[in-house]
């Protein structure tokens, strides 16, 4: 397995994570034993970075896995996250950064992960309610305690990240990134390249449309929540679906599946990337892994972003946008 390195402050991590939010929640029912056994055949083959977060299940995706590592911690590099509030009913409470919920959250993570330190802890959302100072100011309190070794962001603007790095060194930013969702190139990917921040980009897969595996909403389960999302709706599929169409056709000539291609495409944009793709099936992980050997050509990548840009891209990433990016 390839290692990819994130920050400057020694955070070393494969260069494909696993992504574990799907597993306890939003993709439809869990599947908790097949979902073990994919923490533990991501491990076999070499996958060690590991993303959940407490608002996951809620709470359930932690304990999860936790669980799954119980005996190989040491394989681990554990990431997880804080600041978006649920109740235990599964409602949304809104963003929270004050220090108290800081280190309360981070001592509740602890406990269900059945872990004595978290490799990397995130702010899930940035609470504009305060300065992110206080924020980070907490979080570096818990480095220096030795609950946590490195710190992250996640959705976070340019002003916030430079005004977080500047009270304890930020080792990754978490963002969306993917042939369909290209907003990080604007400034956030400069800014963090200056910084020497690394990028850890969730659902690489555009939320698995990217795989060409769902051609209508009648192929999402009926509580998955990808049937509110707006590229996913009407005129917005329907677009987006024959950009997908068309990835599959390049993927045939390459020899690859239409997943392999697009997390081949985001491993080419850099080597301070590592794309967190989820899946719930060993069969994609392996086909996942798989996309490691692929080499993109200058010329296939031009081919790419002539069909991939941000205004090819029909619907909003979420339905309401009002506290990403802040």
């Amino acid at each position: 397995m390839d290692i990819r390195i994130l920050g400057n402050q020694g955070l070393k991590v494969s260069a494909i994570g696993l992504g574990c939010m799907g597993m306890s929640e939003f993709y439809g029912p869990s599947q908790d034993t097949n979902d073990t056994a994919i923490i533990h055949r991501a491990l076999d083959l070499g996958i060690n970075f590991l993303d959940t977060a407490d608002m996951y299940g809620p709470f359930e995706n932690e304990i999860l896995v936790g669980k799954a590592i119980a005996n190989r911690r040491d394989e681990v590099v554990l990431a997880t996250k804080f600041g978006n509030m649920r109740g235990p009913n599964g409602e949304f409470l809104g963003v929270n950064g004050s220090p108290e919920y800081v280190r309360a959250s981070c001592d509740a993570s602890l406990s269900r992960l059945k872990v004595d330190y978290i490799d990397l802890y995130y702010q899930h959302r940035v609470d504009t309610t305060l300065p992110i100072e206080e924020t980070v100011g907490a979080m570096a309190e818990l480095v220096h305690a030795g609950k946590v070794r490195y710190l992250g962001l996640s959705e976070a603007s340019v002003t916030s990240i430079r005004r977080a790095h500047a009270v304890h060194p930020i080792s990754a930013l978490q963002s969306e990134y993917s042939l369909w969702t290209r907003d990080p190139e604007e400034d956030i990917l400069a800014t963090t390249r200056e910084l020497s921040i690394g990028f850890v980009a969730y659902s690489p897969l555009g939320r698995g449309f990217l795989t060409g595996q769902i051609k209508s909403l009648a192929d999402l389960d009926a509580t998955d929540y990808r049937r509110t999302q707006p590229r996913f709706q009407g005129a917005n599929f329907a677009h987006n679906l024959e950009l997908v169409e068309t990835l599959e056709k390049f993927a045939t000539d390459k020899g690859a599946t239409a997943a392999q291609l697009a997390l081949a495409w985001v491993l080419a944009q850099g080597q301070d990337i590592v794309p967190i793709p989820g899946t719930r099936k060993l069969t994609r992980l392996d086909e996942n892994i798989a996309s490691l050997d692929i080499t993109l050509l200058e010329a296939e990548l031009d081919e790419l972003d002539k069909v991939f840009h941000k205004l090819s891209i029909l619907g909003d990433r979420y339905p309401n946008m009002s506290t990403v990016n802040k």
